[in-house]
């Protein structure tokens, strides 16, 4: 047994040093590289990927072998080699399809015989898509971004840059990079689970990884999905796909017995989410082979310029073929930042019979492998299917240099960082201040928001001025990071000086779940409306040119203590104990620029005239449960991390006013139960909805900040489109009732009707229309409906809407706000 046994170590050994490589550049007749190429040893599933340069590298034991270059719309190409102890150049010359261009055979009533093939592709298309109960198969994957420039700035801002981001002067060289090795579980009709085996990731814990399989047997192709409400994008052989495309049959070859019809797809029309370019179908079979296609921005992509996927398919079993690599690439050229970059999967070791055990499909999608990021370099020299490039060799060199600096920083690392930091005039008035302390033990960071944006003017203060301020210290050794933010604000005309801080207490581990501990104090000024229905800008603005003070304001010296926590299962607790000792305010100010004649109206709003606000103490106990069910899990080590669900969120709010202790003159409570939920069916657009019910269980005691606030809104502006009625008045349905219901829909097209309109259609101009409605009682209710145009210059929405108020005219109005695939970013719906 021992002889066997050293005489088998010996052979492993004479194999592993008998091995050699193979290595070339695949082109194409001009001389041109042809990038990510696929080489493979034929009848075997051994190969290789070319890199970006068209670079390979293999290494085979002696002998001899076929070895097949292939590359998606060009003739395979075989050499036979030999194999010997010494590396071998082996350099691959490939052509296009072209040269096999055959007779082309248009029928009588002119229709080119790519319309045949197509037809019978679609014919086939379930059938290939659900062709296998289940499959497992093991995936690398590789991410790489490369920028090519970095502004100075962007839209008048400072682009701030990582002196370790490791790019040249210009913003150029690899920004990102990231290689994994996983396993993809998949099972009828809708299970998956991705395994993560091995991740090599340099300076960011950010995967630039694209690892589904993209499937083009699906109608819908949700291809580099850039948000919820993306529509994905048309197969060439989607059952509707003749109402899309046009199709040109170029050319017919063979390739191991089958035969390769090669079409040309073209949409039909611009500003449709469609891809062009070219598919291969096998004859009679009707399956992809390959296929070569590319999104632009004339075909709704967004944010990045072009988009090519390239696919090469290949039999993994009799009659059952499979994707084997699948090279996506991009480029962008956005506000002056611009690049480049891929994303290769090579997919291999197919199984279409695994065995899972009965319960290996639930709620944990992607699972890290306890050992995935501590593979070394050689490791990943025997594993990577792609050679790196001189580029990246660099890039891991660096980051390995900045992490061990960043594990051993001396002194002088510290006193670097401060000497580099700059304290302008312009950061203090406008641009953000920042300062930063470093030091072995600790990192205390200052923040103060440019005092300039701090001005507001209202009828209340005259002219004030806020100071926004924030510490952070993060102490290297403690499980807890500490915030406090501290805002000073000075009014001119009622010369009163407020201040007051919150003090917050989070653990720096988890960071998903929002878990912290927050104590507030101080003086301050506060809407009546604490959802806050205008902001202080928009107020400032009607206030000096159309004095129209809708702000409505008090003062109040306060203390609040307030607990928050999301769990791993989608549940999240917010509960929270407040003091206010509530002072009224009167205008002291009556300046405006325009319209002196007109009386501005009290600060008391118009509405509650009845409601007496007099000085009087308030404590306020409130608790916050939320639930989005459904929820899908990331399995690292060490912990589970959400990463969210599809399926609506509940939340249920609880607040009582506690009377006479510390003095409280407020005895009540009242309920609140909400449903939102964002539903994207894709080509027919998003849908969005919240619907709330709510009421008061007693209201024994109150005072106007403790009633039921409906967000109206008398502003040309709006941006709380979820939670708000467009032209309702400020204050005017105020309640204690019992109870009130209230909804907010709304359905974003997303070009669905718009790309019918030429003009539209090339500005990308999306329709957007819903409703708005809440009901109290037979004589407080309120309905409006708008339609709209969204997506303009990406960033602006215009509603026109229609609101009915009961004994009133149906009312007409206009709102802008931003809306659109960059606007949309800003808005607050809650």
């Amino acid at each position: 047994m021992k002889t066997f046994i050293l005489t088998a170590i010996a052979f492993f050994l004479l194999d592993v040093v008998a091995a050699a490589p193979v290595k070339g550049l695949i082109a194409d007749e001009h001389g041109s590289a042809l990038p990510y190429a696929s080489v493979t040893i034929k009848g075997t599933s051994i190969g290789t990927t070319a890199n970006s340069k068209g670079f390979y590298a293999l290494t085979l034991a002696p002998g001899t072998y076929t070895i097949v270059f292939e590359y998606v719309g060009y003739i395979p190409l075989e050499k036979t080699l030999t194999i010997t102890d010494k590396e071998q150049v082996l350099n691959a010359v490939l052509y296009t399809n072209d040269h096999l261009m055959g007779e082309v055979v248009v029928q009588s009533k002119g229709e080119d015989p790519a319309y045949r093939i197509i037809r019978q592709a679609i014919k086939k298309k379930s059938y290939y898509e659900h062709q296998t109960d289940s499959l497992s198969v093991n995936i690398y994957l590789k991410g790489i971004i490369r920028t090519r420039n970095i502004p100075k700035k962007v839209l008048g801002q400072k682009v701030e840059r990582d002196a370790n981001d490791g790019l040249d002067t210009m913003g150029k060289g690899v920004l990102l990079l990231s290689e994994s090795t996983i396993q993809l579980d998949e099972a009828r009709p809708n299970h998956s689970k991705t395994t993560v085996l091995s991740s090599y990731e340099r300076g960011s814990n950010m995967g630039l990884n694209f690892s589904k399989v993209t499937s083009f047997y699906t109608n819908n192709v949700a291809v580099f999905d850039l948000g919820n409400g993306s529509r994905g994008y048309i197969s060439p052989i989607a059952d509707a796909a003749l109402n899309f495309y046009r199709y040109k049959l170029l050319n017919t070859y063979t390739r191991d017995g089958i035969t390769v019809k090669t079409i040309r797809v073209i949409p039909k029309r611009k500003n449709e989410p469609l891809f062009s370019g070219t598919i291969e179908i096998a004859d009679t079979s009707w399956h992809i082979y390959s296929l070569d296609l590319m999104l632009t921005k004339d075909y709704q992509l967004e944010l990045i310029d072009t988009l090519h996927i390239k696919q090469l398919h290949s039999p993994v079993a009799p009659g059952v073929w499979k994707t084997r690599n699948q090279i996506l690439s991009f480029s962008f050229n956005q506000f002056g930042f611009s690049g480049i970059g891929s994303f290769v999967n090579v997919y291999s070791n197919y199984n279409l019979h695994p065995r899972y055990a009965a319960n290996y499909f639930n709620n944990i999608v992607i699972k890290y492998d306890t050992g995935y990021y501590k593979r070394d370099s050689n490791f990943w020299k025997q594993e990577r299917p792609v050679t790196l490039e001189n580029d990246e060799k660099r890039y891991y060199a660096f980051r390995d240099s900045v992490s061990a600096l960043n594990r051993n920083r001396p002194k002088t690392y510290y006193d670097s960082l401060r000497r580099h930091q700059k304290i302008t005039i312009w950061n203090i008035l406008w641009s953000n201040q920042q300062y930063r302390w470093y030091s072995e033990n600790h990192t205390l960071t200052y923040n103060l928001k440019g005092l300039l944006k701090g001005l507001e003017y209202n009828t209340v203060e005259g002219g004030a001025l806020k100071a926004d301020q924030t510490f952070n210290y993060t102490p290297v050794k403690s499980k807890y990071k500490y915030d406090l933010r501290w805002n000073l604000r000075y009014g001119f005309e009622n010369h009163h000086f407020n201040s007051y801080g919150t003090f917050t207490i989070r653990p720096k581990e988890l960071p998903y779940r929002n878990r912290y501990l927050s104590f507030s104090g101080g003086t301050r000024v506060s809407q009546f409306n604490p959802d806050e229905p205008i902001n202080a800008l928009t107020n400032t603005f009607y206030t000096l040119f159309f004095r129209s003070n809708f702000m409505k304001l008090y003062e109040n010296r306060f203390g609040s203590i307030r607990y928050n926590n999301r769990f791993e299962n989608g549940f999240a607790v917010n509960a929270g104990l407040l003091y206010e000792d509530r002072i009224p305010l009167q205008n002291t100010s009556g300046f405006s620029f325009f319209n002196r004649n007109k009386m501005f109206t009290p600060n008391h709003p118009d509405a509650l005239q009845q409601i007496a606000f007099n000085p009087h103490q308030a404590l306020i106990g409130s608790l916050t449960l939320s639930y989005q069910p459904g929820q899908k899990y990331v399995q690292y080590p060490n912990y589970k991390a959400s990463i969210g669900s599809d399926k609506p969120v509940f939340t249920f709010n609880y607040t009582a006013g506690i009377p006479q202790l510390l003095g409280s003159d407020v005895n009540y409570h009242k309920w609140s139960l909400d449903m939102t939920h964002d539903k994207n069916f894709r080509l027919a657009g998003l849908f969005k909805y919240r619907i709330g019910a709510g009421g008061f269980l007693s209201a024994n005691a109150y005072s106007i900040p403790d009633m039921k606030h409906f967000n109206g809104n008398q502003t040309f502006y709006n941006i709380k489109y979820l939670n708000s009625f467009q032209l309702a008045p400020y204050y005017a349905y105020s309640n204690v009732a019992r109870f009130y219901t209230e909804g907010n829909i709304e359905h974003h097209f997303n070009g669905l009707l718009t790309n019918k309109i030429p003009l539209f259609n090339k500005l990308k101009w999306n329709l957007v229309a819903g409703s708005n409605a809440f009901y109290v009682n037979k004589n407080q209710y309120y309905a409006e409906a708008f339609a709209g145009i969204e997506n303009i210059f990406k960033l602006f929405r215009v509603d026109v809407i229609a609101g009915y108020q009961p004994l009133l005219k149906t009312t007409y109005g206009v709102r802008i706000g931003l809306g659109g695939l960059l606007g949309s970013a800003f808005r607050f719906e809650k």
